[in-house]
């Protein structure tokens, strides 16, 4: 019988797992990994790593931010993905063309990612860019809010159809502050009504596609003075206006945006009781223990259920396929528009 997925979602020293990181997974309260930049080399070593913690334990959930632009993870052996802000050009351009790329860069991040051995991607951007928060910026397909919801529900539909679950962020909105909640709490002030006929339009419009929604560190203090992952109004609208029935992902615990929750374990019983399923600990160590403290017994059931659950790709066997030939030159050329522009 397969035990029950625990809460916490850890991170990893590097490339390769410790003996000290394999016991660690076997504890319960553990139910997922994330890798960041310092775990990759290459695709191929990713999939090694994901092969290596699926025998420790193989329900783990395994997330990586995949997003393109300058959120890539892994970036030796897979497609060089554009900033979403550049497929958003492209469907100002032409909308049909758009839309398809936004689909096809959906299908293709997921194929590379279940052929790397991860499960899931936190992916797509939600936020609508609103020329403030530099955090966000070209992570967001447009300015318009309707234009990130199309193309948003375009990209989530190309997930599916490599058969990856969806998580949209950073859920109501965080493209209207300036500051960075990895490194501040930001606070936005605008009306409520404002926010929903901005910010949220897009996680009204998907709400029902996506299999996973991930919160904001940041205060809305028209509605609540906690900030949304702490916010049982928050994500109690989520739940009951909008219909969301996916798994909510904290944001990073240890980001400086959740310290106003007080201690590790604080943080971790707050966002529990506001309603998120599973807790990202990141960089953390000595904090990441204390939250696994704090979540004996909790079954996380549903971010069990985001597990990859199709036979995966072959890494080797991806160029073989027609849509994944032309989308790979597709994005890359753009990616490589992009970094021209900059030099």
């Amino acid at each position: 019988m397969t035990q029950p997925l625990g809460p916490v979602m850890l991170d990893l020293e590097g490339p390769a797992l410790t003996r000290d990181e394999k016991h660690l997974l076997l504890e319960p309260t553990v139910g997922g990994v994330i890798l960041f930049a310092r775990n990759v080399e290459s695709a191929y070593q990713v999939r090694k790593l994901c092969s290596d913690i699926r025998r420790v334990r193989g329900d783990l959930l395994i997330a990586v931010d995949q997003e393109g632009g300058r959120v890539q993870r892994i970036k030796e052996g897979l497609t060089r993905l554009p900033a979403m802000a550049r497929i958003g050009e492209c469907y100002s351009a032409n909308a049909e063309d758009g839309l398809a790329l936004a689909k096809d860069a959906g299908w293709l991040l997921g194929m590379e990612m279940a052929a790397c051995g991860l499960d899931l991607s936190f992916a797509p951007v939600l936020d609508v860019e609103s020329g403030i928060s530099s955090v966000i910026g070209d992570r967001s397909f447009s300015h318009d809010p309707q234009q990130v919801a199309v193309l948003g529900g375009a990209f989530v539909q190309g997930l599916h159809e490599a058969g990856m679950a969806a998580v949209g962020k950073h859920f109501p909105g965080h493209g209207s502050v300036a500051a960075d909640s990895h490194v501040a709490l930001p606070v936005d002030d605008r009306p409520l009504d404002v926010i929903k006929q901005h910010d949220l339009v897009p996680f009204y419009h998907l709400a029902g596609q996506l299999e996973g929604i991930m919160p904001a560190h940041v205060i809305y203090s028209a509605f609540d003075s906690r900030p949304a992952g702490f916010s049982p109004s928050w994500l109690g609208m989520l739940r009951e206006s909008m219909g969301f029935k996916g798994c909510v992902f904290s944001d990073d615990l240890s980001m400086a945006g959740a310290h106003e929750a007080g201690e590790p374990k604080d943080r971790a019983r707050a966002a529990l009781a506001a309603g998120c399923d599973m807790l990202l600990v990141c960089n953390d160590r000595v904090a990441a223990l204390e939250v696994m403290n704090a979540c004996q017994d909790i079954d996380a059931k549903r971010a069990a259920k985001l597990r990859y659950s199709r036979a995966r790709p072959d890494l080797d066997a991806l160029s073989a396929l027609g849509r994944w030939r032309r989308t790979h030159a597709k994005l890359e050329a753009l990616a490589n528009q992009s970094n021209a522009s900059t030099l």
